[in-house]
């Protein structure tokens, strides 16, 4: 602030410029294959508040259209977040964006294993169980019917203490859109990777079916959820007004259960809670794994 003549002139303060800062580089690698979503807009607002709360940290993050244009990230940047998206995990079976999406992540795994400086990834619903495929830790199967809307997760033993989570009740609430699940886990991979199962999802009583793995660690740096964790209000608001999807939520769960959904959207307990603690927590442990290593 100065003062001309009796006049407070304010000058804002610009944190960033007066501090130094470090840069840590975000590819948000995108696998909507060119289908309108609000996944992309979701994570570019967490990155967006995450830079805001850092003032001796630059977040530069760049979209990446992989799976319709074949853009991939290289291996400069410090954080990867791989976005969830329609259609069947075997889809890209054969083409080129995804034989080098496994070339990256053996890249990157390999960097992990050999080097201090580690690459931290994160894997949304289509990406999880794309994952689930590359780590093979579980069964990627057909759901017997497609799930839709705001459901209950659970989490596991390793899920009430694992950061991810923290903040969270149990079960907690999640945007989960699926027409695929992994499920089986592979106990041998598991105890080779060291992963661990943090959450599984609703409990269904009167359904004679193995839950759905929903959450995993593959390791400090790894993890992934097979739910939205960065689905906002907004978002669901954007899909539940579509007439089919209100449609098939009523035909499948009844009104009474829609009109459920719709009030968990404002919750403070609910979707709101998880959008700010998931992804969040995933990326403030690595921003400050990143600075601490840098120091």
């Amino acid at each position: 602030m100065s003062i001309i003549r009796g006049l407070f002139i304010f000058q804002p303060l610009n944190r960033k410029a007066d501090l130094k800062t470090q840069l840590v580089k975000v590819a948000v690698i995108d696998l909507y294959n060119n289908e309108e979503n609000q996944g992309i807009r979701c994570i570019k607002d967490i990155m967006n508040e995450l830079d805001c709360n850092y003032p001796n940290v630059s977040l530069d993050y760049k979209i990446f259209d992989t799976r319709f244009k074949g853009d991939l990230p290289g291996e400069e940047f410090d954080i990867y977040v791989s976005s969830g998206g329609p259609g069947s995990p075997f889809e890209g079976e054969g083409k080129r964006w995804e034989l080098d999406y496994f070339k990256l992540l053996d890249k990157l795994w390999a960097q992990n294993q050999n080097n201090s400086t580690k690459k931290h990834l994160f894997f949304i619903c289509h990406s999880f169980q794309i994952m689930a495929r590359y780590f093979k830790f579980g069964e990627v199967i057909p759901r017997h019917s497609k799930s839709f809307g705001v459901m209950p997760v659970h989490k596991t033993e390793f899920g009430e203490t694992d950061n991810l989570f923290t903040g969270l009740s149990d079960p907690f609430f999640a945007a989960d859109f699926r027409e695929w699940q992994v499920v089986q886990p592979n106990q041998k991979i598991f105890a080779e990777l060291g992963a661990e199962l943090l959450a599984l999802e609703k409990i269904r009583v009167d359904v004679p079916l193995e839950r759905a793995m929903m959450a995993i660690r593959i390791s400090k740096e790894i993890a992934g959820t097979q739910f939205h964790p960065e689905a906002d209000p907004a978002s669901m608001y954007y899909h539940f007004r579509k007439p089919e999807r209100k449609e098939s939520v009523i035909s499948k769960y009844g009104e009474k259960k829609y009109w459920e959904m719709l009030s968990l959207l404002e919750d403070e307990d609910g979707i709101k809670k998880t959008r700010k603690t998931v992804l969040p927590n995933f990326l403030k442990a690595a921003v400050e794994s990143i600075v601490k290593n840098n120091s």
